[in-house]
């Protein structure tokens, strides 16, 4: 099976917890904190880049582009605060069905 094959159908939902300030994420945060979470759940670590940054607000959320090792293919990921717990902000992470055009 192709690394392609298994982004999208092994990824599509991972919740984590991202350490940052409690007002918002970092690029270098919210990737690497994405990264972590979809490597335990696929036994590979993707690579993630995050445009700007999040706010650590209920319902925020950000768009990323993921890359899995040896594929260049690209693939679109919304990340989403679904709630905080002091500084704590706890993440979805959502990959794309398709690849980005």
């Amino acid at each position: 099976m192709s690394r392609r094959l298994l982004v999208p159908t092994a990824l599509l939902l991972a919740a984590l917890s991202a350490c940052g300030s409690a007002d918002s994420l970092t690029r270098d945060q919210i990737a690497t904190s994405a990264e972590k979470a979809l490597e335990q759940k696929i036994g590979v670590r993707p690579d993630i880049t995050c445009p700007k940054e999040l706010t650590a607000k209920v319902g925020a959320s950000t768009r990323c582009t993921l890359t899995a090792p040896g594929d260049s293919t690209k693939y679109g990921v919304t990340v989403t605060v679904t709630s905080t717990k002091g500084d704590t902000p706890d993440l979805r992470v959502q990959v794309d069905d398709h690849p980005a055009d």
